[in-house]
């Protein structure tokens, strides 16, 4: 069992600050680790340490995002299917997307696949020294080069229970927090095994008509 929901619902207790996207990675053969990320949105004071004394106004930084590496057992990729499929139902998102893609070590990769793999395993692709992720994850770097080899699966939602999407969310199957009920009605779909692929799950509804 992939506990997904589990652990993002530990991390925004702990945090306290709202998500913007949920996002796991995953590499395309069983029973290896998986990067769970979390985007937070909100900012911090980053004062210099050395100032004496401090000054009145500290510029304020994004909040890093939280990478976590789960190491669950998982059979196949509809396991990691159902448990975003759940998390995503639980936190209200309207949609989750999986995403299959190719090494951007390919003949004939693009050096946008490659950032788009630097970033799908939380890679510091514009020389920020850490500061845009926290990790919990001592394989991610080899979970990258084995990705650019092979391929990886990307899962993203963005929740509205814990998130920001809280007052802007028009869907009529969410609770008065901003979640749902489980379990997830939303089967899982195979994977389709191509260079490049993207499946998308609807799971909010919207029966109300919207006037302008």
């Amino acid at each position: 069992m992939v506990e997904v929901f589990d652990r993002i619902a530990e991390q925004i207790e702990a945090v306290s600050l709202p998500l913007f996207a949920v996002t796991l990675t995953a590499l395309p053969r069983t029973n290896t680790p998986v990067l769970l990320m979390l985007h937070w949105h909100g900012f911090r004071a980053d004062p210099d340490p050395m100032a004496r004394p401090p000054p009145a106004s500290v510029p304020r930084q994004p909040v890093p995002g939280s990478a976590l590496q789960l190491n669950p057992f998982w059979d196949a990729l509809a396991r990691l299917d159902e448990a975003m499929l759940e998390a995503a139902w639980r936190l209200g998102a309207w949609e989750l997307d999986r995403e299959e893609r190719r090494g951007c070590e390919a003949p004939g990769a693009s050096d946008r696949e490659a950032l788009e793999c630097r970033q799908a395993f939380g890679d510091d692709a514009f020389g920020l020294d850490g500061e845009h992720m926290v990790t919990e994850a001592c394989d991610r770097r080899e979970m990258l080069h084995m990705a650019a080899r092979v391929g990886y699966v990307r899962w993203q939602f963005r929740p509205v229970r814990g998130g920001v999407w809280r007052d802007t969310a028009c869907d009529d199957t969410l609770t008065e927090d901003g979640g749902r009920s489980p379990p997830c009605p939303v089967p899982a779909k195979a994977p389709v095994g191509t260079q490049v692929s993207r499946v998308r799950y609807r799971l909010g509804q919207l029966e109300r008509l919207i006037l302008p």
